[in-house]
């Protein structure tokens, strides 16, 4: 069974999560009426809004880290991941070995205020929506394969936010370095799906940290230089 630490307090970490191009995060479409879209994007139940799910970026900045920070050419399974990514991101029980508790908390991401109220009255082909045609080619018999995709369009930004848990003070620093990094790859790679035809490109900027803890015991400067540290992975998209 592994170790659980003490629970000393934790960290809310937010910032602006910009769409630099068109994110396609597909739902499903099995039950989609004649003449819907092909792949649409994920959507909020209630709101019908996009909605970027906290499964989608935690498991792309982990696996990014893993990629990484491996020896060697072979990714290796997430429970043999390295410990600053484990205690972080977390693992499984796999038979009598205990799991790895994660310490971050990823929120499914909504649109900001300003952003619903700049794009809700534009002529869009779909709610907060754009449809783009996609061709594939057969390279054998030249033939086409047209389909429709809904992305989510450029320039629509989301109010990102995750909570750390802190858990050994002396390893605070190390695991603020080890998300700036994640956050530094997720900018120069992509998110969500066709990533490869320039999908998913995002921004991050506007950081703000905030700290709790039980004892009352307030660290300014030390959240001020984690905040720093954050803002450093931003911008680069």
């Amino acid at each position: 069974m592994a170790e659980q630490s003490t629970l000393k307090g934790k960290i809310q970490i937010q910032a602006i999560l910009r769409l630099e191009t068109g994110l396609h995060i597909g739902a499903s479409s099995d039950f989609a009426p004649i003449g819907a879209v092909d792949s649409p994007f994920v959507r909020d139940p209630l709101t019908r809004e996009p909605v970027i799910p906290g499964s989608s970026l935690k498991g792309k900045i982990r696996t990014l880290l893993a990629r990484s920070y491996t020896n060697g050419c072979e990714m290796k399974k997430v429970s043999e991941d390295v410990p600053r990514i484990a205690r972080l991101f977390g693992s499984a029980a796999e038979g009598n070995e205990g799991g790895v508790p994660s310490r971050l908390q990823f929120f499914d991401i909504r649109l900001t205020k300003e952003t619903r109220k700049r794009f809700a009255q534009m002529d869009l082909d779909t709610y907060f929506g754009e449809v783009k045609w996609e061709n594939a080619i057969d390279r054998i018999t030249a033939g086409a394969n047209p389909r429709q995709i809904e992305r989510v369009p450029a320039g629509l930004e989301f109010a990102f936010r995750l909570t750390y848990n802190v858990e050994r003070e002396a390893e605070l620093m190390e695991d603020m370095e080890t998300l700036r990094d994640g956050l530094k790859l997720l900018q120069l790679d992509y998110l969500g799906g066709h990533g490869s035809r320039g999908y998913g490109r995002v921004s991050l900027r506007d950081f703000s940290v905030a700290q709790f803890s039980l004892s009352g015991a307030k660290h300014e400067e030390e959240m001020e230089t984690v905040a720093q540290m954050l803002e450093e992975g931003g911008g680069l998209a």
